[in-house]
């Protein structure tokens, strides 16, 4: 089991530098093995979390949503495991995210849209849901159709709630 244990629980991050920098510290944390699905609506800031997994990890980017590729693998820098990032958000179930073919034991694995899409191909994993929704005060979130639409980093400095629970 990775060291992500510490980082379990609620907590608030109140800028797109802190959760760049809290992603940071979840990549030095994170071992080959590890699997890590991120949840949250368009611009909860899924791919600046993993934008700053990769600088913990030391792997080379730079780090976008692979929102067209599906699957991008950044290898390490520091003779470390690399990083794969995954965006289902495209795929329709479980089955369609094995076809992948991803090295789930040789790297560490971050799924953005993930949640459901994971169960059966691993024992364990990390659940890190980033939630804007309860402290924005401006206008209404885009349709998830409009997603290709709207860039897919933390569109503002809201504060986000971030929970990290191990799932089974």
């Amino acid at each position: 089991m990775s060291g992500l244990a510490p980082f379990a629980g609620e907590r608030i991050v109140r800028s797109a530098a802190a959760m760049e920098d809290l992603g940071r510290d979840i990549g030095r944390a994170l071992r080959a093995g590890d699997l890590v699905v991120l949840t949250g609506a368009l611009g909860a800031g899924k791919t600046t979390l993993t934008r700053g997994v990769a600088a913990g990890m030391g792997v080379r980017g730079p780090v976008q949503s692979p929102t067209f590729v599906l699957a991008r693998t950044h290898p390490s820098l520091i003779d470390g495991p690399p990083l794969v990032h995954v965006d289902a958000y495209r795929l329709g179930s479980a089955a369609e995210l094995d076809d992948l073919g991803l090295d789930l034991d040789r790297s560490v694995t971050v799924v953005e849209w993930g949640r459901g899409m994971v169960d059966g191909l691993v024992d364990h994993w990390w659940e890190i849901e980033l939630d804007r929704e309860w402290a924005r005060s401006a206008g209404p979130v885009p349709a998830e159709e409009d997603r290709e639409a709207t860039d897919p980093d933390m569109d503002d400095d809201a504060p986000r709630r971030v929970t990290v629970s191990r799932r089974s």
